[in-house]
Order: structure tokens, then sequence, then C-alpha cells
């Protein structure tokens, strides 16, 4: 997105936090980076496993 939401929304729709939760403060932003490192990693651990299995049938 343009203006950055995802760093906000991508982690909201896979944890499932409300709309409401991110508005009123219950999820602050050291949340949602913690949430979007996981993210990250998780992502590059899946893409190291499949060129592993790639490489090793």
């Amino acid at each position: 997105m343009p203006g950055g939401e995802d760093y906000i929304l991508r982690p909201a729709e896979v944890f499932h936090i409300s709309w409401m939760d991110l508005k009123n403060g219950a999820v602050d932003l050291c949340d949602i980076a913690l949430m979007n490192d996981y993210l990250a990693m998780k992502g590059d651990n899946q893409a190291r496993i499949a060129r592993w299995r790639e490489q090793h049938g």
C-alpha cells in the first residue's frame, strides 16, 4: 500500500486483531513490529525449505 498501511494491516489480518484493538491502543507499534518480524522470518524459513526441497528432491 502506498502509505505503508500494510505494515499494520498485515499482522492484523494474520493474527485476527480487531480494528478496535488497533485504534484503542490495546496493540501498540512494538507489538506490530514484533509480529511483522515474525511474519518475515516465517516467510524466509518457508522459502529456504522450498529451495532445499527443490534441490534435494
